[in-house]
């Protein structure tokens, strides 16, 4: 069905451009108007929206004649070539199909980023101005792209005031997207508010810009200040323990290879700047999860900056998202030779390949092979195996290893918590509920507002009968932390039933089955619930509808059979 949907909707997209542009085959129609023509131009297509960059490729340059014909053709074939890498090859196609006369984003970009790479900055800006009058639907960042990089083309003219200027047009709607930019751009001049300006960046209370500690700490070391980008990294590691680029920039430091933090990047260098921008355009689109028009950014973040790990971090992590895991495989293989972090890091994302590719044991087997060369593994190495095991049900492998954790972690360390929680749940999982209990309650007197936390312990007393009162005391507290949060309603609810008060907790049930109608055990939970109020058709009704679920267990499924015979009863 799936299928068959997905089928319907390609040739729904291909008509579409038929209908759109009839000039697709109308000029020279003798020549264009094949079977085999329109049989490579839509494959090309096709394989474009399956992510087979390099079939695509094949098949559009059997279609070349195309070019200046058909505005769409254009489109795919130039981001085709940047996907592949192809950046000469995009460039001189743009330059082939350029007309002033026509509005062409791509083209208009990758020309003037080549006039911006041989220093002719007036052209570049040229270009760049005419990105501002495209607006497409899926580039709804356009303005942003072309108001920035004219910036940039300003800035590289030596004008300073006039690209603060020209970046204050930029609409407030993208706030912290010009606040970013405003801080390279005064690293870029080195003006002497630059300090004070990454700091007010990274202390954002609302928004995480933790990564901009590396560019800080990258300033710093290029203007010989040591001692400040030392103590940066030591802060930073504190609150971001996580920071893949942060982690990556302390394991240098300490390893007194300074010179490797300012080779990959430079803010007086404007490539550097602009590779750094183009990331962060392949970000946001990546989290909308157009992958496609991410990695078109990344890629020519790549060719302004090959050095720039995080660019292929992302990369990696969009093919794998985009199913393509030889080539997210091999970008991870890649970086594992950077150093250990960027080691540890690549095989722990290999080895999620791996579970799908060749099952738990092996990619379990191959994480444990890396584990085992690491040098001097810290608490953190600790939590992130322990996860890999209990997100894979190795329950007491990860309690081992979130107690090694435990032991090496600082006391005051925000992770604890988090780490008593992902330990307290392995137990549950292994029925030692006095240990599960233990460390849920510590995890909640650390940190008193888990409302997931708070959920599961109370769900689990309300599933063993046991402190009914306070349980459903602390429901009611994680509902209103996290409103409208399905499963804290069904456990509300649940606790309601299990104090025999029906008429509340059918209140509950049926707002969790409206939020989350799909859940096997939300509507199980409902219909025990109209059963006991006296309302056995809508119970049977919704039990048969938990029957149907695929994804009900079955020994759920044996539970309800029997409810249906015997309704609820003493004997069950």
């Amino acid at each position: 069905m799936k299928f068959f949907t997905k089928k319907i909707y390609i040739i729904l997209f291909l008509l579409s451009i038929l209908l759109i542009e009839p000039k697709v085959f109308a000029k020279d129609s003798k020549i264009q108007y094949t079977s085999e023509n329109i049989s490579n131009y839509f494959s090309g297509i096709i394989s474009i929206n399956q992510n087979h960059n390099n079939k695509a490729i094949k098949y559009l340059k059997k279609v070349e004649s195309l070019k200046n014909k058909h505005t769409q053709f254009n489109i795919e074939f130039i981001r085709t070539l940047i996907q592949l890498g192809k950046f000469e090859k995009a460039l001189a196609f743009s330059k082939e199909v350029w007309i002033e006369e026509e509005l062409f984003f791509e083209a208009d970009l990758l020309l003037g980023l080549n006039s911006f790479l041989k220093r002719d900055y007036i052209m570049a800006q040229k270009y760049f101005e005419r990105l501002n009058k495209i607006s497409r639907y899926n580039l709804f960042f356009d303005n942003f792209v072309g108001n920035t990089l004219i910036a940039w083309s300003r800035a590289s003219q030596g004008d300073k005031e006039g690209s603060f200027k020209f970046l204050e047009k930029v609409p407030k709607s993208y706030g912290n997207l010009k606040k970013i930019q405003n801080v390279f751009l005064q690293c870029y001049f080195d003006d002497s508010e630059i300090q004070k300006s990454f700091e007010d960046l990274i202390n954002d209370k609302d928004y995480n810009f933790s990564r901009y500690n590396f560019f800080l700490i990258n300033y710093l070391l290029h203007e010989n200040n040591t001692i400040k980008a030392k103590k940066i990294i030591e802060s930073s590691r504190k609150k971001y323990n996580s920071n893949l680029l942060i982690e990556q920039t302390e394991n240098f430091f300490l390893n007194n290879e300074n010179e490797k933090i300012k080779s990959f990047f430079n803010c007086k260098n404007q490539k550097d700047s602009l590779a750094e921008f183009f990331y962060v355009m392949a970000n946001l689109y990546s989290g909308e999860k157009d992958y496609q028009l991410s990695n078109f950014y990344l890629k020519i973040s790549l060719f302004l900056n090959k050095k720039f790990l995080p660019n292929k971090a992302l990369l990696a992590e969009n093919y794998y998202y985009q199913e393509k895991d030889e080539l997210s495989e091999n970008i991870y293989r890649s970086l594992k030779s950077i150093g250990p972090v960027y080691s540890w890091y690549a095989s722990k994302n290999i080895a999620t390949i791996l579970l799908n590719e060749k099952g738990k044991k092996h990619s379990i087997r191959n994480l444990e092979d890396e584990f085992k060369l690491l040098s001097n593994p810290n608490f953190q190495h600790h939590y992130e195996l322990a996860n890999f095991y209990k997100d894979n049900e190795y329950y007491e492998k990860s309690i081992k290893y979130y107690s090694l954790a435990l032991k090496e972690i600082k006391k005051d360390h925000f992770l604890v918590s988090k780490i008593l929680d992902r330990r307290g749940t392995s137990f549950e999982r292994l029925g030692d509920w006095e240990n599960a209990e233990k460390d849920l309650m510590e995890s909640l007197k650390i940190l008193p507002d888990q409302a997931h936390v708070i959920n599961y312990l109370a769900y689990t007393w309300v599933d063993k009968g046991i402190n009914l009162d306070k349980a459903l005391e602390m429901l009611k507290k994680a509902d209103k932390l996290r409103e409208n949060d399905p499963y804290i309603i069904d456990s509300l609810g649940w606790a309601y039933y299990s104090k025999k008060k029906y008429t509340e907790a059918e209140f509950y049930l049926q707002k969790a089955v409206e939020l989350l109608p799909l859940d096997p055990i939300i509507n199980d939970h409902y219909a025990d619930t109209l059963w006991m109020l006296n309302k056995n058709i809508q119970a049977r009704y919704f039990w048969n509808y938990v029957l149907k679920l695929s994804n009900t267990e079955q020994k759920l499924k044996d539970n309800i059979n029997k409810k249906l015979i015997f309704g609820i009863t003493k004997k069950l």
